[in-house]
């Protein structure tokens, strides 16, 4: 068994001079290529194409273009998930300066590689937490039995003190749920979680309403024009046209927007 390792590996590999296919009993003779091949594997794609340029000639072909295609110039030829050889623009002067996919690499990029993750101190900073229930505020009050608070108590405001169901109702106002178990389990005691809402034995009600009202939107959103409204007004009364709401511009994304941050 020894010898014949010793002359397998004793064999010079040879690269192949033009990429193909290889067999089993050739693989262990052929040296891996370091790159893929910069050929298409596809000659066919486009024959249609290079047969109407061929044909119209160049200048009717692009106008013939332009009149069937639906932005026939766009760099991503209409593909929702873009080819990873595609070169994207990100500087309307200097034509060197694009964005490819992994080119360069984040590994090898100058200065700190900034990697996408959660906020800190977000909910969401442990990637093991995975629960939901615990930020989702857009079915907070959907649930009969937990109404909104607020609410129900400006109703009870409205209706007479003195009534007994009055009173029974401001009773229930408390939510009777469990208290959890405080990080007390069947195996012993743990402390990996202080708000008890990581295991549904230690869940109890007060955390799971402070987490939601941390969780809560506060934020307003500004639309993409808001910074040059009055430009775009004075465009339209220029021209003596009827201002629109907002500002046109769909399908268009900013190029800042299409480079990633790390």
């Amino acid at each position: 068994m020894s010898s014949l390792k010793k002359a397998g590996e004793s064999v010079a590999r040879q690269a192949l001079k033009v990429p193909r296919a290889v067999t089993a009993a050739e693989a262990p003779f052929i040296e891996p290529a370091k790159e893929s091949t910069k050929e298409t594997m596809m000659p066919w794609r486009g024959w249609v194409s290079r047969m109407l340029r061929s044909n119209l000639g160049e200048e009717r072909y692009q106008a013939m273009r332009k009149l069937v295609f639906y932005r026939p110039d766009d760099i991503h030829d209409m593909n929702q998930i873009p080819n990873p050889s595609t070169k994207v623009p990100i500087s309307a002067t200097d034509p060197t300066l694009y964005r490819q996919f992994r080119n360069p690499s984040p590994g090898s990029e100058a200065g700190t590689i900034r990697i996408p993750k959660a906020d800190e101190g977000s909910t969401t900073e442990d990637p093991y937490n995975v629960s939901h229930y615990s930020r989702d505020t857009t079915r907070r009050y959907l649930d009969e039995g937990n109404p909104n608070k607020d609410l129900q108590q400006l109703k009870l405001d409205l209706m007479n003190p003195d009534s007994p169901e009055v009173q029974e109702m401001k009773e229930k106002m408390e939510p009777q749920s469990s208290p959890g178990n405080k990080g007390v389990f069947a195996t012993g005691p743990s402390d990996f979680d202080p708000s008890g809402l990581r295991a549904a034995m230690s869940t109890n009600h007060a955390a799971y309403e402070e987490s939601l009202d941390a969780n809560m939107p506060d934020h307003l959103p500004y639309p993409v024009w808001y910074d040059k409204q009055d430009e775009i007004v004075a465009w339209y009364k220029e021209r003596d046209l009827p201002v629109p709401m907002g500002a046109t511009g769909f399908g268009t994304v900013p190029v800042h927007r299409r480079v990633a941050r790390w």
